[in-house]
């Protein structure tokens, strides 16, 4: 089978998290083999990356060019492979979230982001129209202000997690302006119960003929 690449955005709280086992059993019972990582990290190195980015103080071109350094170890050690076997790559985040956070939250220069983007993502086997690019994003939209309500007690927050509500609605902008015009994104109204965010998934999904439709019961 071909491979598809499909990620999951949204603002940290929006519940994208909550949903990968579900999307992950979704596919094995359609006989499809899974590999499930996440960005930051996916790979030794990303992860070592990912602690670094997550936890320590730095300016937005640092961020962002270990972002992509993470990205770049992560495509070629786990991404591509899987797809040139034919598996179901799910991932949590990819580069929408650079533009997103990076971009529109830090307010880094989207075409430095652009350039690197093209220098990480242009010579892989999968890459289309010069690109590599999911096929497939769905994206968790919800208020910055919910999304802090889930996130309050729940762990001890990393840099990103304890932004003010004002850098997330920078960050839900930077995902909205990603979103347009760009077909490959579902956008989900995650201000909904779990069951109907998860038959909002399932009815993209399989609109999109990506799987057989199911009850629709929750995850």
């Amino acid at each position: 089978m071909k491979g598809l690449f499909l990620t999951l955005e949204g603002i940290d709280g929006a519940g994208k998290s909550s949903h990968i086992d579900a999307l992950e059993a979704l596919f094995k019972a359609q006989g499809r083999q899974v590999t499930r990582t996440r960005e930051p990290g996916g790979t030794p190195l990303a992860e070592t990356l990912r602690g670094m980015i997550l936890e320590q103080p730095m300016d937005a071109l640092t961020e962002s060019l270990l972002v992509f350094a993470a990205r770049r170890d992560h495509v070629v050690r786990v991404i591509e492979p899987a797809l040139a076997r034919g598996d179901v790559v799910l991932c949590d985040r990819f580069t929408d979230a650079t533009f997103a956070y990076q971009g529109a939250g830090r307010g880094f220069d989207p075409a430095v982001l652009s350039t690197l983007e093209k220098w990480v993502q242009s010579d892989t086997e999968h890459a289309t129209k010069g690109l590599l690019q999911p096929e497939i994003t769905i994206w968790f939209d919800l208020a910055p202000e919910i999304a802090a309500e889930r996130l309050a007690g729940a762990r001890v927050p990393d840099k990103f997690e304890s932004q003010p509500v004002e850098f997330f609605k920078r960050v839900a902008a930077g995902y909205a302006a990603r979103a347009k015009d760009a077909p490959r994104f579902v956008r989900i109204d995650a201000s909904q119960s779990r069951e109907a965010v998860w038959q909002q998934i399932e009815a993209a999904l399989a609109e999109r003929g990506l799987v057989a439709s199911q009850s629709g019961g929750a995850p």
